[in-house]
């Protein structure tokens, strides 16, 4: 593997890290505002 396959893998997997931590970022402040809960479940 050459430095420049290695450079392109960790951004490949650096970008799919960030888009699935921003997904859940957004789900969590939508839900903090409408008073729901993160996962779907009825925690009281």
């Amino acid at each position: 593997m050459t430095l420049l396959q290695k450079r392109l893998l960790i951004l490949l997997i650096v970008i799919l890290a960030a888009a699935v931590l921003g997904r859940l970022a957004v789900r969590a402040v939508l839900n903090l505002l409408l008073g729901g809960t993160l996962f779907g479940g009825n925690f009281l």
